[in-house]
């Protein structure tokens, strides 16, 4: 097959995205598949654009790399592109993404996965990997996922939303201890744990740096899960131990900060209960190909599903290459494996 993986873009998962995609692409073509990786945002900036040779050489715009602690600066990426355009799609990048059998979308966060890419690509008749532009819009805002969860009855944190403009009510919440989180972010990038009211103000603050909308859920004390689901079906369920803090960017991609234990020490009873509830939560998004839900379980072995990831990292990292590893998976056969159930939505 001709595959597209497409990655980077301009969210603050830029370098986790790069990686991803990189990944994707050798193990796709370790698997003899044609593959371009593009960068979404940069597009291929040449004059002369062949897309068949490109294919055929297998074009990659990047080599190894690393996510680093620091979020990019993209106000930088903006800067290095070559026609200094603000359109999302970079030079030639409809045109080589037609060309391609399916693109493989290993987007993280902003445009890449809040449905606005799978709708440009719905109407270009372009075939990609995972949800539909509705599902993964509605999955994107955690406000959004809540409301859904509660309406199918899937157990979930109670929580309150702020907009920008309700930042003169933020003096009057007082339920603490409390996770503030931006609305449609990822990576945990700008969510922080308050435990006492005086800290509050600067934790909406750091979260309204990201966006306009602020998630403010009650804190649940317990030991944190996720769990994959493929075409329907829950994998394995991974435990996430950080050695330090919470589960934030830094204890997410850098390496010896976190322990990942999969499967997860848990009784079949629990372990069963759990995977149900991930099918139940992908299936009440509407969620296609593949996901990614997250959950935590406190003292009572209450279970609570957090969110859901419609394009989940496939770093070395990540979390669902590890549980696909737990039922002998390999890491290109997972990628071969998400196209093929990705492809079953054109085939309905």
């Amino acid at each position: 097959m001709n595959i597209a993986v497409l990655a980077g873009g301009l969210s603050t998962e830029r370098d986790v995205s790069i990686t991803s995609g990189s990944m994707v692409a050798k193990a796709l073509r370790k698997k003899g598949h044609n593959v371009v990786l593009l960068d979404v945002f940069m597009g291929y900036e040449q004059d002369e654009c062949d897309v068949s040779q490109l294919f055929e050489k297998g074009y990659d715009f990047t080599k190894d790399i690393a996510v680093g602690e620091q979020i990019p600066d993209l106000a930088k990426v903006k800067e290095a592109r070559r026609d200094k355009s603000e359109r999302f799609f970079g030079e030639h990048v409809e045109e080589i993404c037609r060309y391609a059998d399916i693109c493989f979308l290993a987007l993280h966060g902003g445009d890449g996965e809040n449905g606005k890419v799978q709708a440009a690509f719905d109407l270009m008749g372009i075939k990609y990997t995972g949800s539909g532009c509705l599902a993964s819009a509605c999955a994107m805002n955690k406000a959004v996922t809540k409301s859904i969860f509660l309406n199918y009855g899937v157990n979930t944190p109670s929580g309150v939303n702020f907009t920008s403009d309700d930042k003169s009510k933020i003096s009057d919440y007082n339920n603490f201890p409390c996770v503030v989180k931006p609305c449609s972010g990822g990576s945990s990038v700008g969510v922080s744990i308050v435990y006492k009211a005086e800290d509050f103000a600067a934790a909406m603050e750091d979260a309204f740096k990201y966006e306009k909308e602020v998630l403010v859920e009650s804190y649940v004390k317990g030991r944190e899960f996720s769990i994959g689901v493929i075409d329907g079906e829950a994998l394995p369920i991974i435990e996430i131990i950080p050695k330090t803090g919470f589960y934030d960017y830094i204890n997410k991609y850098q390496s010896g900060r976190t322990e990942e234990i999969c499967p997860a020490v848990l009784d079949g009873s629990t372990t069963s209960k759990m995977q149900r509830e991930a099918e139940k939560a992908y299936k009440a998004l509407g969620l296609e190909g593949y996901g990614r839900i997250d959950f935590l379980l406190n003292e009572k072995g209450e279970m609570f599903a957090l969110e859901a990831n419609t394009l989940p990292g496939m770093t070395s990292s990540s979390l669902i290459p590890q549980e696909a590893a737990a039922v002998g998976i390999s890491y290109e056969d997972l990628c071969e494996k998400i196209i093929e159930c990705s492809l079953k939505k054109y085939n309905k």
